[in-house]
């Protein structure tokens, strides 16, 4: 628990029953006590500021602590209290904060006068007369005027109170200028009573944000807000176990769907936790898109009602979601008034989108389609098309719609408007149509996937069944006719779409595992209307606002008086205005308004001018109803009267798609038609009868639009009656959204609409505060005395009544619960907190007390284990600093005696020079002594001692001189064969891998003679031994076949001999090969031996004075002149031993021949 300290002021000195000057308000913050003497105003008049000014206590600090009282809000009575209540901001009353002067004998001076204009104004009156009075208006200007006709004023104490109820006169002026005055400030929020009123700024006020959601989390701010709307609507759901729902009304552009998306904003941040929070703020901008359109009073009007049902878990974390929607405005997919815009998609996907699904769709700017060129309007002042397109394609990601299904729901918007371009041409004289094949036509055909002829016949004729066994004809439509069907089908791809979108969002937003069956449902839903021309949708908003109204009314009053009743209060029954005769008049049957006009729907000749006048027949005796001339009706609204033009009504109120249209839908080849088609037939199972079933229409039009409406609104309020309800009233303050603009007529108009005033003072003449007796007695029995306490729950809620000396006007013992005045529970609410405060500071005193006595016994202790772990602590240090000084002494011992040793060396030194100087001065002067005494005898021969030793001492001057120029001469020499050593060290690396690679190249060559040899002689001796064959077999004698597999030189010389018997001579061929394999192996084994010796000299193992690298050279050029020479010969033996093979005939010249094309094929190149 927090504490909030300040100083006394001199005046509370005197409260002896508070134990101090601060108060609980709702939960952890602390207050000034609303108990206040009676002479703080006396002390305080000498100063224009408040009391209240250093305590920063507003209106809405007045209500006391709600921390656990069943969430109401309980406020003090500000007719019995003159508590000064500070203003929002400072302005011209501030000054009168010091007036104590009783209001009863000022209050007759100011009054309200209503302008001819209609407007109220603030006057001061300067005399009265018997019936007149003398008003002087702030201005300066004196009326004069019936003393009946003012109204009476609030004090300037009440300017700009947060709560109605709070005002002493509640009257429409007061209410007016109080809305007025908060309006003027930026505060948009007013309570009245439960509701809250919400006045649209048309800009931006600094009241939203994490710092505001987080303050009214915590309760720290009490002011009317939104957020404290929801905020108490979660925590009654939480406390009660009991679901909740927001209701949020007012007409077209008074702020309902921003209302919605704070609220949810809310809950998000209140609930957040599961990343499902995230999903459900991201269907605003889908359901806008689709749903929301500009018109003449609102950028932004949502054209269908929506309920969005928002589940939590145990924990009280956003579990899901679900959304229900009503009565989307499908005409005005085909049909704009001038100066408004149809849904907003169409304009965010002509601007936004990109040029790959703007070419597969066949796109155009907004202004060639004419579906949306009949208003001529196609933008909004500070709204960019294109951004809102692309965050919504972003919000249709985050909620699990796929790409390919955002591409066929674009399909689908681009085909209406395509549908739009469709025209139609006169085909006989019957004004018979049939539509034009231009790219309309063909783009809506490929859009949603159906043959371009079928869509033709579908627009152009009809199929109806006649007589008794349901024959079929065909019937060829008018011009109207034709567009009625393409406008009918153009609508119900729209309205299927958006129903379609609806629900993959709630499969996104499908409550998991974790639901609890606590949600909170917020409903946004369209507010009462009444324009200069009101038509069939106006009918239905203004009979949903009428069951809304209902619900509100048994909420707060008739449910309260039952409950009063039930209860066996004492208490007077306050009339207010029901509008049950008038939801009579709409849902009576046979002769209510609705099923009068289904009735009249079924016939096939009904118009609006027959339904009109059935209406006035039927009807002209109800009190709510008013007949007009013409096709006009006038009905008397909860809100005020509205006259109806029944234009339209029926064609409206059946919706009729016919069942050809349906089949071409089911036809198509794309997905979505498909599922819109399905979904048409199966809406409903009731049977059609009359004109619905005669014409054609489909099972999908079995009901009739007001008949489904009517079902939506029942079970609509079918579930709100089980929630508790939480009332925000929107206000719409000018009708052109202009910031700061305050209309009274317009504020007032929509108040009396709401009910707002009824609202207030029904509230005020009950008991709005009630609590069960079991409750009671839990919350404020632990006040009394321990036996009394111990009794049932009613005998001491009684006794605390009497304890606390509440009057016995201010409250009402029931059967079970008590029931209180507005502010009485404040009371008990500040005794409960005072003495909880006071509990708890006693509680405070002893805690320290024994916290204080176990800090000593600790700190004891502490001390003890203190200087024992400081006295082992210094005794470790002690012993580490002796250890450090002994050291210390012995590095500074080593290191003076380096110094000193280095003085004494230098001393030393110093002494030697000083010594060398001093002995050769010595024996220069003894020198000189010796010299003087031989002067005489040895003056020639000193002399030429003297020019010898100064002659050699040059010459060795000189000779160093040269040694030192020599040595460097030398080094560079050096210096040189150093690097050229280096550069052939490089070479011999470079000739060495040249030599290794040359060495390869003739070994591969070599072998490549060699192989040739071997293959001339394998030849040679197979040509050998054929012939001995051929030569054995005619003789008779079969010798066995040389094996040997020897084929050098000699082996085959042996060969031949052998097998020639004796022959003198081998033969010539064999001769000549034998002298070039022996030439062969010569010639390699000179030039092998050559190439070694070469590599042995260029590596230094052999001396030789010849250049390696030229001798090289000159060697390969040997080689290459040698192997060039030698191929020659071998190919002139190749042709002579041709030659000879030729004469032995043709049976052996083949096997001869093989050999030397293995040689040719083998031989290098």
């Amino acid at each position: 628990m927090s504490q909030t300290k300040s100083r006394k002021p001199s005046s509370f000195q005197s409260i002896k029953s508070l134990p101090t000057d601060f108060r609980f308000m709702g939960g952890d913050e602390m207050m000034l006590s609303d108990t206040i003497p009676e002479n703080v105003e006396a002390e305080e008049s000498d100063n224009d500021e408040s009391p209240y000014s250093s305590l920063d206590i507003s209106a809405k600090d007045e209500i006391s602590s709600n921390g656990d009282n069943n969430g109401d809000n309980d406020f003090k009575d500000t007719t019995n209290k003159t508590n000064p209540i500070r203003s929002p901001k400072k302005s011209h009353v501030d000054s009168k904060w010091g007036d104590t002067t009783p209001y009863a004998s000022k209050k007759i001076l100011q009054s309200w006068v209503q302008l001819p204009d209609g407007n109220w104004e603030l006057g001061t009156t300067i005399r009265t007369f018997d019936n007149e009075s003398l008003l002087v208006l702030d201005e300066g200007k004196v009326l004069k005027v019936k003393t009946e006709t003012l109204v009476p004023a609030n004090p300037d104490i009440l300017v700009g109170v947060d709560d109605l109820m709070q005002l002493s006169y509640l009257n429409e002026p007061s209410v007016l200028y109080n809305l007025q005055y908060r309006y003027n400030q930026d505060m948009i929020y007013t309570k009245a009573g439960p509701v809250l009123v919400a006045i649209n700024p048309f800009k931006k006020v600094p009241l939203y944000g994490n710092d505001y959601i987080e303050a009214y989390k915590r309760k720290s701010v009490q002011n009317p807000h939104v957020y404290a709307i929801t905020d108490t609507a979660m925590r009654e759901m939480i406390r009660d176990e009991v679901n909740q729902s927001i209701i949020i009304s007012g007409e077209s552009g008074a702020g309902k769907t921003e209302t919605a998306k704070i609220a949810m904003q809310y809950l998000a941040a209140l609930g957040g936790g599961s990343g499902i929070e995230y999903e459900i703020l991201k269907t605003n901008p889908i359901l806008e898109a689709f749903g929301n359109a500009k018109t003449l009073r609102n950028d932004n009007s949502s054209r269908f009602g929506k309920l969005i049902e928002i589940h939590f878990s145990e924990t009280g974390k956003i579990s899901g979601a679900k959304i229900q929607t009503f009565l989307l405005e499908k005409s005005r997919v085909v049909q704009c008034s001038e100066g408004e815009r149809s849904y907003h998609v169409f304009y965010q996907l002509c601007a936004g989108a990109p040029p790959t699904l703007r070419e597969k769709l066949h796109l155009k700017s907004a202004a060639e389609f004419k579906y949306l060129s009949q208003s001529n309007c196609y933008t909004i002042s500070g709204v960019d098309d294109a951004e809102q397109f692309r965050v919504v394609t972003e919000a249709l990601d985050i909620v699990h719609v796929k790409k390919e299904d955002q591409e066929r729901v674009f399909a689908m918007v681009a085909a209406v408007l395509w549908l739009g371009n469709v025209s139609f041409t006169v085909v006989d004289g019957e004004n018979h149509v049939e539509p034009v094949l231009d790219e309309g036509l063909t783009n809506v055909a490929t859009l949603i996937g159906c043959n371009v002829e079928e869509l033709k016949l579908a627009l152009s004729t009809r199929k109806m069944r006649v007589g008794k066994r349901n024959d079929t004809i065909v019937q060829k439509l008018t011009l109207a006719q034709a567009v009625d069907t393409r406008d009918a089908l153009a609508k119900s791809i729209y309205s299927c779409l958006f129903d379609w979108l609806v629900e993959q969002i709630n499969k996104s937003l499908a409550v998991g595992k974790r639901r609890t069956g606590r949600s909170i449902s917020i409903l946004d839903i369209y507010g009462f209307e009444s324009f200069e021309r009101n038509s069939f949708e106006q009918f239905s908003i203004n009979y949903a606002n009428e069951r809304l109204q209902q619900h509100f009314n048994r909420h707060l009053f008739k449910l309260e008086q039952e409950e009063y009743i039930q209860d066996g209060i004492d208490w007077a029954k306050v009339d207010f205005e029901d509008n049950q005769d008038c939801l009579n008049l709409f849902e009576k049957k046979p002769l209510g308004l609705q099923s009068l006009l289904d009735e009249e729907s079924t016939f096939p000749n009904g118009t609006d001018l027959s339904f009109a006048n059935k209406l006035k027949q039927h009807l002209d005796s109800n009190p709510c109803f008013r007949g007009e001339r013409g096709k006009a009706f006038t009905v008397r609204h909860y809100a005020g009267e509205v006259r109806y033009e029944t234009t339209g009504f029926l064609e409206k109120n059946r919706d009729l798609l016919h069942l050809d249209t349906i089949q071409l839908l089911s036809s198509c080849t794309c997905h979505l038609p498909q599922a819109f088609a399905s979904s048409l037939l199966n809406q409903s199972d009731k049977p059609v009868v009359g004109a619905l079933h005669k014409s054609g229409g489909a099972d999908s039009q079995k009901l009739s639009v007001t008949t489904k409406f009517k079902g939506q609104l029942f079970l609509l309020m079918q579930r709100l009656e089980n929630t508790t309800p939480h009332f925000i009233r929107c206000i719409k303050p000018n009708n052109f959204q202009s910031p700061g603009t305050y209309n009274q007529g317009l504020v007032l108009q929509q108040l009396r609409c709401c009910g707002v005033l009824e609202v207030v003072r029904i509230s005020r003449s009950g008991f709005p505060t009630r609590m069960s007796h079991q409750k009671f007695a839990r919350r404020y029995g632990f006040l009394l005395l321990d036996h009394v306490a111990s009794q049932d729950p009613l005998s001491v809620s009684v006794a605390i009544l009497h304890q606390f000396n509440i009057l016995p006007e201010m409250y009402q013992v029931g059967y079970t619960k008590l029931f209180f005045r507005t502010g009485q529970i404040g009371v008990l609410e500040d005794t409960r907190n005072h003495t909880l405060h006071g509990i708890l500071r006693v509680q405070s005193c002893f805690r320290g007390h024994q916290a204080r006595c176990h800090i000593k016994e600790l700190r004891r202790g502490i001390s003890t284990l203190q200087s024992f772990i400081r006295a082992e602590k210094t005794r470790k240090e002690y012993a580490i600093l002796l250890q450090r000084h002994r050291a210390a002494i012995s590095i500074q011992t080593q290191v003076k005696a380096k110094i000193f040793r280095k003085n004494l060396k230098r001393l030393s030194d110093a002494s030697t020079v000083v010594q060398s100087v001093i002995r050769g001065w010595l024996v220069r002067r003894c020198s000189g002594d010796i010299a003087l005494l031989q002067f005489g005898g040895r003056m020639g021969n000193e002399t030429e001692e003297v020019v010898v030793k100064s002659l050699f001492l040059a010459e060795l001057q000189r000779r160093v001189l040269r040694a030192e120029a020599a040595l460097r001469v030398k080094e560079e020499e050096n210096d040189i064969l150093h690097q050229r050593l280096q550069q052939y060290d490089n070479r011999w690396s470079e000739y060495e891998l040249k030599m290794k690679s040359m060495e390869e190249v003739w070994q591969k060559q070599m072998r490549s003679l060699q192989s040739s040899l071997s293959i001339a002689k394998k030849s040679l001796s197979f040509d050998d031994n054929s012939h001995r064959n051929s030569d054995a077999s005619v003789n008779g004698n079969n010798d066995e076949r040389d094996s040997s597999s020897s084929w050098d030189t000699g082996g085959i010389l042996r060969i031949h001999q052998s097998s020639n018997g004796g022959r003198s001579a081998a033969s010539p061929g064999l001769t000549v090969i034998s002298r070039l394999a022996q030439e062969f192996e010569q010639r390699s084994q000179i030039f092998g031996d050559d190439a070694k010796f070469l590599v042995e000299v260029k590596s230094g193992q052999a001396e030789a004075s010849l250049d390696p690298d030229r001798e090289l050279r000159r060697l390969k050029q040997m080689f290459e002149g040698w192997k060039k020479d030698y191929g020659s010969r071998l190919r002139e033996t190749k042709l002579i031993l041709n030659k000879l093979g030729s004469e032995n005939g043709s049976s052996a010249g083949k096997p001869r021949n093989k050999w030397w094309g293995r040689m040719n094929s083998s031989r290098m190149n």
